[in-house]
């Protein structure tokens, strides 16, 4: 399987591409969630939920489950920018 960086990386990659892959985009939150985003790290949170909201693909769970993640670690390690692109996908 996949890491979690490389995740991440696909998906930003297919997004940045103009690659809105409905199906790829769900397995890659469906590993996200079944992980419980362990291994993940600020700039793939951040880098994955921006992917999802351009490619306009919407994962409550997904978005949940980073959202929380963001809080538990009361947004140490986030910078202003990832903290950013996140808001910006959750308003999406």
């Amino acid at each position: 399987g996949f890491n979690p960086q490389g995740l991440s990386n696909m998906v930003w990659s297919f997004a940045t591409a103009g690659m809105h892959v409905e199906k790829f985009f769900e397995m890659v939150a469906k590993e996200a969630v079944h992980r419980q985003l362990q291994g993940f790290k600020p700039q793939g949170l951040s880098n994955m939920v921006w992917a999802f909201a351009i490619a306009g693909v919407h994962s409550d769970k997904l978005y949940e489950l980073v959202a929380n993640e963001a809080v538990q670690q009361q947004l140490r390690g986030f910078k202003p920018q990832e903290l950013s692109n996140m808001v910006w996908a959750f308003a999406t």
